[in-house]
């Protein structure tokens, strides 16, 4: 998306119900996709108040209003349980401010689309997983955040990306990269197809059971890193979870499995020396912790047993990714050097392979926790 003057910002900032005059507008945050501003304004009594103000990447995002319709009906219901439970809505969800014509959105003279927040201060975000504690905490967020919308009827959720999660689908993807080879870079990586290959029936396994109706169809947010959770400065808290541009209908599984992909290892993602790039255990067993703690009352038994399929479906969909792109010429995901996409690739198998070598382990770990519930419940 082309860079933008901060006049330009500025107007569109006044296009919203902002309290007092605008001030400036800054770039904010570490995302990639959406162009995030903070709009500082200054009020009658000369104070500061700051917003968040977004231009949707309409090139990812198809459709804006169907995304905004998601976010509304979410953010709505979530601030009036968390103020009917006692808390503070203000600070636990995001609070979308409408136009002046009270719409969700805006539509530039350019023809695009723009949404404003307000900014919850003193709080932070990671980028990679530091500490344990750090983990713990987004999985009670991202818990509290499953908890809290296990009522929300999730079939009146748009599908804003269409197989986002689809596993089947994501294979089909694959295979047909690896037929075409247009870049003749399939000689390079047959062990790497073979490996996903070797693994296809896995592909089926949540996607049969949601069909099944043995999964129960939940509101996820299907991009659960440590990053979209804000982080309380004083006490260390995950407080409210934020970029819910892919909040749509799917599986529990889905979030608990791409948090523990995510973080459940002290590497990074494009690490290029898979010496470095191990599945942690203990941070699996941090992170389940965390989550069935807060999430444990609302998930079905059949979820918490297939927890450990979600954690391995969700690495493997995300390796099958980085490699179809890869041999598509890396034309989806951002690359800075000549393999980047190959050496995600190879994170995520390497994770996928780590969490099978423990996959007993794994369920223990489950169980450990999930009777722990099952033991509070009852007392």
């Amino acid at each position: 998306m082309e860079t933008l003057n901060k006049d330009i910002i500025i107007e569109v900032a006044d296009a919203f119900q902002l309290e007092g005059r605008v001030l400036n507008a800054k770039p904010y945050g570490s995302g990639h996709i959406n162009d995030t501003f903070a709009v500082e304004c200054e009020r009658k009594d000369g104070s500061i108040k700051r917003y968040i103000l977004q231009r949707i990447n309409t090139n990812v995002f198809k459709n804006p209003v169907q995304v905004m319709e998601n976010i509304v009906g979410v953010t709505n219901y979530l601030g009036k349980l968390i103020e009917k439970l006692g808390g503070d809505p203000m600070r636990e969800t995001l609070t979308v401010i409408p136009t002046r014509d009270n719409k969700s959105f805006y539509v530039d003279n350019q023809g695009g689309y723009w949404r404003s927040f307000h900014f919850i201060e003193d709080t932070i975000t990671y980028d990679q997983v530091r500490s344990k504690e750090d983990f713990y905490n987004s999985a009670r967020a991202f818990g509290k955040f499953q908890m809290l919308l296990s009522d929300y009827p999730a079939e009146t959720l748009h599908e804003t990306i269409p197989n986002f999660h689809n596993t089947v689908d994501r294979f089909a993807k694959f295979v047909e990269a690896v037929e075409k080879d247009i870049c003749g870079r399939v000689k390079y990586v047959s062990s790497e197809i073979a490996f996903v290959m070797e693994r296809e029936r896995d592909t089926y396994k949540l996607i049969d059971l949601l069909n099944e109706e043995k999964l129960p169809l939940r509101v996820t947010h299907n991009d659960t890193k440590l990053n979209n959770v804000l982080i309380d400065k004083k006490t260390g808290e995950g407080i409210c979870v934020i970029d819910l541009d892919t909040v749509m209908p799917g599986t529990s599984l889905y979030d608990y499995g791409d948090s523990i992909r995510f973080g459940a290892t002290y590497a990074a993602e494009d690490e290029p020396d898979l010496s470095k790039v191990n599945f942690d255990l203990e941070l699996f067993e941090v992170y389940t912790k965390g989550w069935l703690e807060v999430a444990g009352d609302v998930l079905t038994p059949y979820e918490i047993e297939n927890l450990p399929m979600g954690a391995k479906l969700m690495t493997l969909e995300s390796g099958i990714r980085f490699l179809t792109d890869y041999l598509s010429g890396d034309t989806y995901f951002k690359v800075h050097r000549e393999g980047h996409n190959l050496d995600r690739c190879r994170t995520q198998l390497k994770l996928v392979s780590d969490m099978e070598a423990c996959w007993g382990e794994m369920r223990r770990i489950v169980q450990k926790y999930s009777k722990k519930q099952v033991q509070r419940n009852s007392m």
